[in-house]
């Protein structure tokens, strides 16, 4: 009899033993999910029916060592409320944020590549709360992309002026990436991006641009989040791309090869009247609106028949037109159209222009025979509003400020009373 109570105390310590295994086992589990119970206390007793386990889910699970940083982190529970959830890497804490009911957590960006990561997950339910915590490392990408941003830290641009990005690698999931890049503006700035796989200078190209040209005086900071971000199929981002930069005054130029002159705006005003020569027939200087790319005192300047130094050139297409000193037609200048497809302005009014330009300057060129193409030069301003936003990803529009940026719909934003050529760039400027 003794030895049968040794037997059955022997099963019932061996059942526990089990039991404790089991429990063990499903706590700790790694791959894509872990998941933890709360008993109520924290132990491992079983709760009671009248008041059922909260459940902590955090996505990727433990162990994993080649997690998709592109899907982020998720933490969930199924039963109560989240109360905390803390994630770090390298000693960093990762941005995120709670659904209403705070049922769920989500990182705010993608994860880095090659990183590893530990959460620290709280759920509380009826006054009662259980603590999970879970490390992972994400994957290293097989094929990376880099970006590069055209505006110098701390420079001065024209209210005209993009962000210009440069992909490195043909961008194919470009709604991932395009969710991945914030503005913040210091005044409030409605915008929208556009992709473009002709722009002749990367693989592929983005552009974000105001609706209406900038406001005078605007501090703008870009962060591109995109370190873990899928650009394409197996294609990862590898970095995060920062800059800050800002708007200048307004400085506007109207061209026309029909009345051969121009009109020079300052912050909104009338501030010269020069006449001109524009681009004689055959080379006609082509309507559109442009942006002021650089400039340069001389420019070497080679053609048929020509070749020579010429002072004070502001450029605003690649094919090579300029408003610059054309010291040699000032006496054709104001009355007929004889340069090679530059606007030729008198030596002194050329030195005042070249004197107040900076990239980003609009340029808008009206009344030629010619129509501007695409792409040669920022060419951004040649489409409307509506235009503009079917280049879009997401087909949304940004509404950027202080605290960064949002994506809305177009439909939801307030009509536009901009005006142009002061405000914003005239409807269908680039067709003759």
């Amino acid at each position: 009899m003794g030895g049968f109570r040794k037997r059955r105390a022997g099963l019932a310590v061996a059942a526990a033993l089990a039991c404790a295994l089991t429990l063990t086992a499903t706590a700790c589990t790694g791959g894509g999910t872990t998941t933890v119970r709360s008993a109520g206390n924290g132990t491992s007793r079983h709760a009671s029916p009248s008041a059922p386990a909260a459940t902590v889910t955090i996505t990727p699970g433990g162990d994993s060592r080649h997690a998709d940083p592109s899907k982020g982190i998720t933490v969930t529970t199924s039963r109560g409320t989240l109360t905390d959830v803390t994630v770090r890497s390298s000693g960093s804490q990762v941005a995120g944020s709670y659904s209403p009911g705070k049922t769920s957590w989500h990182s705010t960006w993608t994860l880095g590549t090659s990183r590893s990561y530990t959460v620290n997950a709280t759920a509380s339910a009826d006054g009662r709360s259980v603590t999970r915590t879970s490390s992972f490392r994400t994957l290293t990408p097989s094929s990376t992309f880099t970006t590069e941003i055209i505006e110098g830290q701390g420079q001065s641009y024209g209210v005209g002026m993009p962000i210009l990005l440069y992909f490195s690698q043909r961008i194919t999931s470009r709604a991932a990436v395009e969710k991945a890049l914030q503005v913040s503006t210091s005044k409030p700035v409605t915008g929208a991006w556009y992709w473009d796989d002709e722009c002749g200078t990367a693989p592929t190209c983005a552009y974000f641009r105001p609706r209406d040209y900038w406001p005078s005086g605007t501090s703008v900071s870009f962060t591109g989040h995109l370190d873990g971000v899928e650009g394409a199929k197996g294609v990862y981002g590898d970095h995060t791309l920062s800059q800050s930069f800002t708007i200048g005054k307004s400085v506007i130029a109207v061209g026309s090869p029909r009345s051969h002159r121009t009109q020079i705006y300052v912050d909104g005003k009338k501030r010269y009247d020069w006449p001109i020569s524009t681009g004689k027939p055959g080379d006609d200087t082509p309507d559109g609106s442009y942006l002021t790319i650089e400039k340069q005192n001389p420019v070497r300047m080679k053609g048929p028949g020509y070749n020579l130094l010429v002072p004070y050139s502001v450029r605003f297409t690649w094919s090579g037109d300029y408003y610059h000193d054309a010291y040699w037609s000032t006496g054709e200048q104001g009355f007929s159209n004889v340069s090679h497809g530059c606007v030729n302005l008198s030596p002194a009014d050329a030195r005042t222009y070249y004197d107040l330009a900076v990239p980003g300057d609009p340029v808008t060129i009206s009344g030629s025979p010619k129509s501007g193409t695409w792409d040669n030069g920022w060419t951004m301003w040649f489409l409307s509003w509506k235009r503009y936003l079917k280049g879009s990803a997401l087909g949304k529009a940004v509404k950027a400020g202080p605290d960064g940026s949002t994506f809305v719909d177009p439909s939801s934003l307030p009509s536009d009373h901009a005006r142009a050529p002061l405000q914003t760039s005239p409807w269908n400027n680039a067709s003759a």
